[in-house]
């Protein structure tokens, strides 16, 4: 393999932006490297630590046989102080009288089987890394999910389904999500709704949509390293458009793809709800297949999986922007 050529392909196929990027090389004689670019607009410089003959302090020093290559992003510390400070005024947010007057009523009568636990009865915030590439968006959160525990997918049937799917995609370190604390970590994934406040009978009005997504839209600013945003159902599929500017506004479709303007990828998924995997219109290999073009697109999830960032052409659906 050539190491320039595929240096060259990792480095020009993502747009400049003031994050911190890694590259770790897997050399041909087994030894490892890691290499750290930072990136700022319009340049970037190179430095790098070497940990065989094979690799050396630059990346134009590198002289080994290099047989894999995975791109690790690091977020900015201001992007995280900003995502830590929308969380907080996420949390203290009130401006739906309804909705919170449902949030609160469902923790306090709770349901039988969490009836001694302390229920969240909040908005919920965004959960993930902050350097996410690929950023998966519902509806919002469940009324004895996140709305008891606190995170989003979390505790209830959906969240089982999804954090598996991310488990096995290689975004997750675990295949469970039960509790706020019990150790779950994603890796190149973000996981966040339109709607911050359970909605009575799942159904937020426009209003109460209108009010709530700009936090979506603040969170996707800051989520500078995202590519791909799953939207979860045609809810969150028709909220990306609208915050996308796309005309004409698309269809939602499982597995639809949509090039939205900026440059995300924007792809569709049936949500992960009871109601759809106990029919079977969600199967797991539809939510893996999801999930596997997510990693193909942006070369998210461990070395192995996926492709490098620019190796698998966009597929745009009709009415989508850039077609």
């Amino acid at each position: 393999m050539d190491t320039r050529q595929t240096r060259t392909r990792a480095y020009s196929a993502s747009p400049p932006r003031p994050a911190l990027r890694a590259l770790e090389f897997q050399g041909s004689d087994g030894c490892d490297s890691t290499v750290v670019a930072a990136f700022a607009t319009g340049a970037h410089c190179v430095s790098g630590v070497g940990a065989c003959a094979s690799t050396a302090p630059a990346v134009a020093a590198v002289t080994g046989s290099v047989t894999s290559v995975n791109v690790v992003f690091v977020a900015t510390p201001e992007n995280v102080t900003a995502l830590a400070a929308l969380s907080e005024k996420v949390l203290s947010c009130r401006a739906c009288p309804r909705l919170v007057d449902w949030r609160e009523q469902v923790a306090c009568e709770k349901r039988a089987a969490f009836a001694s636990e302390a229920y969240w009865g909040r908005p919920v915030p965004g959960f993930g890394d902050p350097a996410a590439r690929i950023v998966l968006v519902g509806l919002a959160p469940a009324a004895h999910g996140a709305n008891r525990t606190g995170r989003m997918f979390t505790g209830d049937r959906s969240g089982e389904w999804l954090v598996s799917a991310l488990w096995r995609a290689g975004l997750a370190n675990q295949p469970e999500s039960h509790h706020a604390g019990d150790g779950l970590e994603l890796r190149d994934a973000y996981m966040t709704a339109v709607v911050r406040c359970v909605p009575p009978a799942n159904r937020p009005s426009t209003g109460e949509r209108d009010a709530c997504v700009g936090y979506l839209d603040q969170e996707l600013r800051l989520l500078t390293g995202a590519r791909v945003l799953v939207a979860l159902g045609s809810f969150a599929f028709d909220a990306l458009a609208r915050l996308g500017g796309t005309r004409p506004r698309p269809r939602f479709g499982h597995g639809r793809e949509v090039l939205l303007p900026g440059g995300r990828i924007m792809i569709g998924c049936y949500h992960p709800s009871q109601q759809n995997t106990f029919t079977g219109k969600l199967t797991e290999e539809m939510l893996d297949s999801v999930l596997e073009r997510s990693t193909a697109l942006t070369g998210s999830g461990p070395p192995g999986r996926g492709s490098r960032r620019g190796d698998v052409p966009i597929q745009r659906s009709p009415g989508s922007a850039g077609r």
